[in-house]
């Protein structure tokens, strides 16, 4: 048996999808799950639009989310040359012919069609030429002669056998009239010359496989095995699209989700594992298999895309926390000076319980961060005398504590709900504005014992 390869085959025209990266990620958990390679090809032939920095975000994006491609990329431009003879050889071989039907013809053929309700299906005038005159400065395109008769069957890992009347398959294109090949040829060319021997994508697609298998049994190559996996839907239920909110991986990133639970749910999203719903990366590779793939489109869900962020967040390792978050501020220009990140790694086991995402940390995390507090008017209204007068008596006592620990600051607050006849909400709500410029955040005593006993008092006495 050959070694497994599959590929993941992006165009770079736009950022990359958050489908096209569920995508790759089966691709490439399958491979690894068969030893096998996973092999990252470049659909660059549309130049117009195809752009480095795309090609470069996604690679990027599979890094970040813990892809990594076998070899090099592959880019498909460079190999168009060895595409091109491999139409010229299905026109030796009688499975292919040039079609000189203008543009106004092809035009004419799309509307008599859609008058009728029917889709469009070339009416094949070219296939045989003996009695038509080949016009002059007229550059034809390249067509296949799809079968006209008989059904096609495709034995699907994901979809099981898929059948279709080959009657509903048209003469498709190869080469366009500037002798460029087209996505149908181009695609299987570098599959045979690529090993791939698995080609795992969206079920958007299977009409595809239907051509593309004829160019294989044309050339007498050896096929691939296929597999369709459902798509995304919006969560509105329409197919997902670029156009989309939250369509891309930078889109996730800048909400501050972490890669491990956004590969996590991608992972879960059409593939189950009996009732299991967190995995580690070893685990998705160990446990991975087609045969859990569902073959209904499944539903973007942003709340659970969330709460498995809210699980990872929760219990991942403080200092490594602190590693994506000091990531996810550079990324984003929000700075975080050393002496603040000491701070901040201490302080990591609380900022992070009511956090669902990096932002969210952060966002937590401004009292520490920033030097002057800005209280709102709102939050100032708050601080009426009854609270002044409390922040005053703290002050006095928190001065005179030689050693601040959340005893000690008991026994502080305690005495102060006694002394002014009030509640904790009293005492801590005042101290929470004071020192972080919000009534909302972390707990009071995690706030005080996060602070610097210097900076605490500096910012008592300012109020």
């Amino acid at each position: 048996m050959s070694l497994v390869a599959t590929r993941f085959a992006p165009s770079p025209t736009g950022p990359l999808h958050i489908g096209g990266v569920r995508t790759a990620l089966f691709n490439w958990l399958f491979s690894k799950n068969n030893k096998g390679k996973f092999y990252l090809r470049i659909e660059d032939t549309d130049k117009e639009r195809s752009k480095d920095e795309y090609k470069n975000q996604i690679i990027q994006s599979l890094k970040w989310i813990g892809i990594q491609h076998d070899d090099k990329e592959y880019i498909q431009s460079q190999n168009i040359n060895k595409h091109k003879e491999v139409a010229n050889e299905l026109l030796k071989k009688g499975f292919a012919y040039k079609c000189y039907c203008s543009e106004d013809e092809i035009k004419e053929q799309k509307e008599k069609a859609k008058k009728k309700g029917l889709p469009f299906v070339y009416n094949r005038k070219w296939r045989d030429s003996k009695n038509l005159e080949i016009p002059k400065n007229v550059d034809p395109v390249t067509r296949f002669k799809s079968k006209m008769s008989g059904n096609n069957l495709i034995k699907d890992l994901v979809q099981g056998n898929v059948n279709i009347s080959n009657s509903i398959i048209e003469d498709f294109i190869i080469l366009r009239k500037d002798r460029s090949p087209t996505y149908q040829l181009s695609s299987v060319v570098d599959d045979h010359l690529m090993n791939i021997t698995h080609v795992i994508r969206g079920d958007d697609h299977k009409i595809n496989t239907f051509k593309q298998k004829q160019i294989y049994e044309a050339m007498n190559w050896k096929m691939p095995e296929f597999a369709h996996i459902p798509l995304i839907h919006s969560e509105s239920g329409s197919k997902l699209s670029k156009r989309d909110k939250a369509s891309t991986i930078n889109d996730y990133i800048k909400l501050g989700i972490i890669s491990d639970a956004l590969r996590n749910y991608l992972l879960r999203l059409g593939w189950s594992h009996q009732d299991k719903e967190i995995f580690t990366l070893d685990e998705s590779i160990k446990l991975f298999n087609l045969k859990g793939v569902g073959k209904s489109p499944s539903k973007l869900d942003m709340t659970r895309i969330l709460s498995l962020n809210e699980h990872y967040i929760k219990h991942i390792d403080e200092k490594e926390l602190f590693k994506l978050l000091k990531i996810y501020c550079k990324d984003f220009k929000k700075s975080i000076d050393n002496p603040k990140g000491h701070t901040l790694i201490k302080s990591m086991k609380f900022l992070k319980n009511k956090a669902k995402t990096l932002e969210d940390i952060y966002q937590n995390a401004q009292y520490i961060l920033n030097n002057y507090l800005q209280i709102s008017p709102e939050d100032l209204k708050l601080l009426d005398d009854p609270s002044i007068n409390i922040l005053k008596d703290f002050l006095n006592q928190y001065e005179k504590t030689s050693i601040i620990s959340k005893e000690s600051l008991e026994k502080i607050i305690n005495g102060l709900i006694d002394k002014h006849k009030t509640n904790f909400k009293g005492v801590g709500q005042p101290l929470r504005i004071a020192l972080t410029g919000s009534r909302f955040g972390p707990g009071i005593y995690d706030i005080i014992l996060s602070l610097d006993k210097n900076e605490t008092i500096k910012r008592l006495k300012l109020v």
